[in-house]
């Protein structure tokens, strides 16, 4: 029998390096997809900042638009339209979404849950003008007229495939472990997954939420067709509402200085108002107890 023949310390030495070449060339083309990623966002908020920064006041908050022709005025209306539409969404899209995508990771090996799967992936890469429209024909039609309800279903459309496929793909990160221990101390299915498989899984849920309501907070062409804007206080859910993309559209594309500058400072602010609620439920996720 022969002996292994070991490698020479030159070529011990000649592996090493090429590992350390390979690791340093890998490492070297993470940080620059990362600067890659990190950099046009970085690029369009300091172009907020500048274009939109200077205009924020108190006026801005608390008063509502001026007419054509005079200027000042703010856009409260839009702000508290904006957050009524992503609560009625979120009303209808989490409460569907979270338990589409709970029943997607525990029981969805089925043809069944094929089918949830493949619509919500469907649904998913339907433009949202699109989305808009089957609003517009699902609400508006019947209701006689636009609204801040219809606004808010066709956010919903939007919302509930992120959050199905996202809630699905957290839960399917709890170890089987978990599920196992619960069972085995005899508690049922449905408790199982409420008081363990969930809890655990929080964390994870809450930022697809959070996702999911910022994509929709920036949403335009569906309100067109569905919550069409005002420029008075609205709060009545059956009647047309102020938001923030609608009047960023509005006044972007209007040919008043004073107008285009409150554009940029809407969008400054709606991306203020997200990275906020960004920040505060992170740090309200951090205190859910983990299971």
């Amino acid at each position: 029998m022969t002996s292994p023949v070991l490698p020479s310390p030159l070529e011990v030495r000649g592996t090493a390096l090429r590992r350390r070449v390979g690791n340093a060339a890998f490492t070297v083309a993470c940080y620059a997809a990362t600067v890659i990623v990190i950099v046009p966002l970085a690029f369009i908020v300091w172009h907020l900042v500048a274009k939109g920064a200077s205009g924020v006041s108190l006026t801005f908050f608390t008063h509502l638009p001026k007419p054509v022709g005079e200027s000042g005025g703010g856009m409260a209306n839009a702000i508290i339209g904006t957050a009524e539409l992503a609560l009625i969404a979120a009303a209808i899209a989490v409460p569907v979404g979270v338990g589409a995508g709970l029943y997607l990771a525990e029981h969805g090996d089925g043809a069944f849950g094929a089918v949830v799967r493949t619509t919500a992936d469907v649904l998913a890469g339907v433009p949202s003008i699109v989305i808009g429209v089957a609003a517009y024909g699902l609400v508006v039609v019947p209701m006689g007229g636009f609204s801040a309800l219809a606004g808010g279903v066709a956010l919903a459309l939007l919302m509930l495939p992120t959050i199905a496929r996202s809630t699905e793909e957290v839960v399917r990160l709890v170890p089987r472990s978990y599920r196992e221990a619960a069972l085995a101390l005899g508690a049922p299915r449905w408790r199982v997954v409420h008081d363990v498989v969930l809890p655990a899984a929080s964390a994870g849920v809450v930022t697809a939420i959070l996702l999911a309501i910022a994509r929709a907070c920036g949403e335009t062409a569906p309100l067109l067709f569905t919550a069409l804007g005002s420029r008075f206080w609205s709060v009545a859910i059956d009647k047309p509402i102020a938001s923030l993309p609608v009047y960023i559209f509005d006044y972007a594309r209007a040919p008043y200085d004073d107008w285009n500058r409150q554009a940029w400072t809407a969008a400054f602010v709606l991306l203020a108002l997200v990275t906020m609620l960004s920040a505060l439920v992170r740090v309200a996720v951090r205190r859910i107890p983990r299971a």
